[in-house]
This record gives C-alpha cells, sequence and structure tokens, in this order.
C-alpha cells in the first residue's frame, strides 16, 4: 500500500459549497477528484473524529465516482494508519499528528502535508513549529511552487538562528523532506470547442468583435489581485487599438463595498471598457467565462497568494495568458511562450518592518497587513499595455500561445501527471521509514500526557491493585442499570463499564471483600480494565474503596 494514503478529512478543506470559497477549498476538492481517478481500485480513506464527517467524505467521493469503496478511519485509530503507511493532510501543519504517531511510534507511518498560503501566522507557526515537532525525515511538507519553498527555506532558517542562540549551536535539527510538486487541474474540465465558445459569448450577450479578457478568481484588491493596473491597461490598449474590449470578472466579493469598489474603479478607470462581473461559484456562469474568453489576465500582487491555479486552467482552456511575474506564476507560465509574465516591483527588506509588527501585535488584522503590503508592489505598466497590445492585436499570436499554453497544461499539470508524483512520495517516504534504524518505540508527547499521570497528585489517594473493594448497595447491578440512563451518567457513555462486567464484579464482592487485584484474578479480567470499571462504580457509589 506504499502509494496509498488515508486523507485527513474535513468538509471545509474539500467542499466547494462554501459562500466564501478559497483556493485551499478547491486544490482540495481537484485533490480528491484525482485521488478517486487514480484509486487503483483501493478503498479510499478518510481519517477524522467525527462519523458525520466520515459520512460526508462518502457523499462526496461517490458523487464523483459511484462505485468507489470508502472506509472511516477513526482519528485514534493509528493501528489502521499504520497498515495504510501515510497519512495526508491538507495544510502544512504535521506537528498535532506528529504528537498523536508517538503513541504507535515514529516509525508506525508517514506524514504529508502541503503549503497553501505561507503569509498568515497560522501557517508560517505550522512551518516553524516543524523544528520542535515529532516530525521525521520520512514526512514531507510539500511546497506547491519554488516561491513557496524559498519561504519555508527563510522561515526554518530564521527560526533555528534563534533555536540555537537560546540552546546552544549543538542542539539538533531533525526535518522532514520538502518537495516542490506542483497542484494538478483536470485538463479534460477546460476543453472547449467552437460552438461552446460561440454559445457561451451569445448568452452572455458578447459579440463577434469583442475582445474578452478574464480574471477568474476571488474579487478582492488586498488580498488576491488590485484590478487598478488591470482596468489602466485595458483602458490604455482600447484606445491605443481600437478595439472593443470587454473584461469580464468572474469571482465573488467579501462585501457589498468591495463589489461597490470594483464596479465603480471599472467605470473610472476603464470608461471604454465594457466590464461584465459574473459569479465564480455558479459553476454554469464559471464555465461560460472561461468558454467565451480570447485572453486570461490575472495580476497577482499580494503575499497571501503561493501558486495561482488560474492561469493552468486558462492555459488548459487554450488561452494566451497575461500575468504579473510573480510567487509561482513564475514556475507555471513560460513568458514569451504560454503569454507573458509582466514584472513587478517590491520594496526591499527592513521596511516592512511597522507591518509585520503591527499584525503580530494585534493592531491590524491579516486582511489588512496584506492589503497594507498590496500597496506598495506594483507591475510594470509600459510591459502591461505593451504584451496586452500583442495579444488584443493579433489573433494569431493568441492561438499560437493558447495551443502551447493547453499542452503544457497537459503534460505538466494534469492531475494524471502531477498524482502519481503523489504516490511515489508516498514510497519514496515507505523506503526511508523502513530502512531508519530507529526503533519505533511507543512513546507520549510531553503535553498530551495520560491525564492520572499529570494530575496523580490531585486526589488523597490512587486506586492501586491492593486497594479494597467492598459492596455497598447489594441491588448494584439493578441500580447500575437505571444510572447509566441517568442524563448526569450518560454524557460519560464511552467509560461506562458494560454489564456483564459490573455482573462480575458485583456477584465477586456479594461474597466478601476484594482488592482489586483478587478481584481481577477471580473474574478473569484485565487488571486495568477491572480498576477502570470500579472507580466507575465508587463513583456512583455502588462500591466503596478503603
Amino acid at each position: 500500500m506504499s502509494h496509498t494514503a488515508a486523507i485527513l478529512f474535513e468538509p471545509d478543506a474539500y467542499l466547494l459549497s462554501e459562500p466564501k470559497l478559497m483556493g485551499r477549498q478547491a486544490a482540495g476538492n481537484s485533490f480528491l477528484r484525482a485521488a478517486v481517478a487514480q484509486r487503483d481500485e483501493n478503498a479510499l480513506y478518510a481519517y477524522t473524529p467525527f462519523q458525520n464527517s466520515a459520512v460526508v467524505f462518502s457523499n462526496l467521493v461517490k458523487t464523483i465516482e459511484p462505485t468507489a469503496i470508502t472506509q472511516w478511519i477513526p482519528a485514534d485509530r493509528t493501528d489502521l494508519l499504520s497498515q495504510i503507511g501515510t497519512l495526508y493532510l491538507p495544510g502544512p501543519g504535521l506537528s498535532a499528528a506528529g504528537k498523536l504517531r508517538l503513541r504507535a511510534g515514529n516509525k508506525a507511518y508517514s506524514l504529508v502535508g502541503v503549503t497553501h498560503t505561507t503569509a498568515s501566522h497560522l501557517a508560517m507557526d505550522a512551518i516553524t513549529g516543524l523544528l520542535t515537532a515529532p516530525v521525521m525525515p520520512w514526512d514531507a511538507l510539500i511546497c506547491t511552487s519554488t516561491a513557496v519553498f524559498e519561504t519555508v527555506k527563510l522561515l526554518l532558517n530564521a527560526e533555528v538562528e534563534a533555536l540555537r542562540e537560546r540552546f546552544g549551536s549543538q542542539i539538533q535539527i531533525t526535518l522532514p523532506q520538502f518537495p516542490v510538486i506542483p497542484l494538478g487541474i483536470h485538463c479534460a474540465d477546460f476543453d472547449f470547442t467552437e460552438d461552446n465558445h460561440e454559445m457561451a459569448r451569445t448568452a452572455l450577450n458578447i459579440g463577434a468583435d469583442e475582445v474578452v479578457l478574464v480574471f477568474v478568481g476571488r474579487l478582492s484588491f488586498h488580498a488576491k489581485a488590485h484590478p487598478h493596473a488591470m482596468y489602466l491597461a485595458a483602458q490604455s490598449v482600447a484606445k491605443q487599438t481600437g478595439k472593443k474590449i470587454t473584461l469580464l470578472q468572474c469571482g465573488w466579493f467579501g462585501n457589498d463595498a468591495i463589489e461597490a469598489s470594483f464596479v465603480e474603479g471599472a467605470a473610472r478607470y476603464a470608461p471604454d471598457i465594457r466590464a461584465i462581473f459574473v459569479d465564480g461559484r455558479n459553476p454554469e456562469l464559471s464555465r461560460r467565462s472561461w468558454a467565451c474568453a480570447d485572453i486570461f489576465i490575472s495580476l497577482s500582487d499580494n503575499v497571501q497568494e503561493t501558486f495561482g491555479i488560474t492561469p493552468i486552467e486558462a492555459m488548459a482552456a487554450g488561452l494566451p495568458v497575461i500575468v504579473s511575474d510573480w510567487n509561482g506564476y513564475k514556475d507555471t507560465v513560460r513568458d514569451g511562450v504560454d503569454g507573458f509574465r509582466i514584472p513587478t516591483w517590491m520594496p526591499p527588506p527592513n521596511l516592512g518592518e511597522n507591518f509585520a509588527k503591527a499584525h503580530e501585535a494585534g493592531t491590524i488584522n491579516y486582511d489588512i497587513y496584506c492589503g497594507l503590503i498590496c500597496q506598495t508592489i506594483s507591475v510594470s505598466m509600459v510591459a502591461l499595455v505593451e504584451k496586452l497590445t500583442l495579444l488584443v492585436e493579433n489573433p494569431d499570436l493568441r492561438q499560437q500561445m493558447g495551443n502551447a499554453g493547453k499542452e503544457h497544461a497537459k503534460t505538466q499539470f494534469d492531475w494524471r501527471v502531477v498524482y502519481p508524483q503523489y504516490q511515489n512520495l508516498y514510497a519514496q517516504l515507505q523506503i526511508l521509514r523502513q530502512a531508519s534504524l530507529e526503533k519505533s518505540t511507543p512513546k507520549l508527547a510531553a503535553n498530551r500526557l495520560d491525564p492520572f499521570y499529570s494530575f496523580g497528585h490531585y486526589p488523597t489517594a490512587l486506586i492501586q491493585p491492593q486497594t479494597v473493594v467492598t459492596l455497598q448497595d447489594n441491588n448494584a447491578l439493578n441500580t447500575y442499570t437505571v444510572l447509566i440512563k441517568d442524563p448526569l451518567f450518560t454524557y460519560a457513555t464511552p467509560v461506562l463499564p458494560n454489564a456483564v462486567m459490573v455482573e462480575k464484579i458485583v456477584l465477586a464482592l456479594s461474597q466478601k471483600q476484594l482488592n482489586l487485584s483478587e478481584l481481577s484474578q477471580q473474574n478473569g479480567t484485565h487488571l486495568g480494565e477491572t480498576l477502570l470499571a470500579v472507580a466507575v462504580l465508587a463513583k456512583m457509589d455502588l462500591v466503596r474503596l478503603t
């Protein structure tokens, strides 16, 4: 099973029905579709503490492939994870999963996480937390782009320096693997015929003489892509070329104020451009937006972005792309081949200290933090107007670049190519795990200890094998069956002993007092199991302890 992983599943990370749809959810859903498609007839495993989440997982998988088999792995069943070999987590936080794994032993299975944004405190803490988390070389944090890998490396180096300054230079550092594997898409979703193109334009009332620029994604000037440069460039190109340009923005707004700023901004800065806004959460409207377009444009200028999946979707749709030369776009778009990457500018280090300090102190929130930084990042307007003009005026160049991008998307970013990289990673980690000389000794994380150990100094006495147990109620069995239905006790059902165990205890104690060791031996039950059962009965005053 080295190529298989159990999937940590909570609906928020995979469902596309959320009102505030984020890139991580779209990526999670796309990943799940790939896992279903390439399961090799294996079951798909949902790892979650909640049975309801497992049901959602099963239903979601069935909508993708009705014949697929799913299985729930409760979160405390690390033994089942050991049989599978790998646990996939849809984020960068490996620490909690690593601590739980200690109970089974570090070599029990591998952990594989994936990055999304690296700008938030939560994401940064998860990454730097790897240095003190019980992670091993047979674990991995997948970096979705070279830009992400560089950020992860910078964060870890800074944290290592801080740890060595505090604890000495001799501290030993154990880290997981950091492979760079891109996010994938399902290219077939973006195959459009000429008929699809014409029908989409008709549905959106777009004429044959209009050149359609499309932006797809969240419509957020502070957290995705500031639209001002796009509006100015489109207006300039329309004036220079005399072409009828339509700018179709397919996405969703966080609130009415943001919507008003986009709509009014388009009218103010691009008065000669026809601006259309459609709800990108509507699958049909999203599909029409891709199908009707001539050119894709995305001038991402935000530090919360790390990969950017829409340029790949655009290439799969056969569109030439205009993107900012920014983070993950550098890995995916070949400048001058699939489209153009427009140069970007950013202030040098040390000038952002006030932003970092204000965010850390809580005087500005994450959205404002991202928005203020975004305001200092620019694209080259000269290059943007020049390259956009080339594509607007030259249908043949659009076709040439669109064809190149389509082939590039299929060969590099389709899940049929990307998902096997995940499977190969699972297999490589298993080889590392099996080759390690470390003993797989079950342990406990220091901050996740047995509560009877951590707080064993709280009571007057601990129940021990020599503790004497006396039956308090001769009708204890009947009383117990009544009490376990009382709301005062039903909440504790997982710890309540079953009726057979209670009957054995009552029968044995009806003859004489016994200490716990004697009671366990007489009933042929495990001492620990007997002790916990007696502890519950003492709570109910059915037995007494001396």
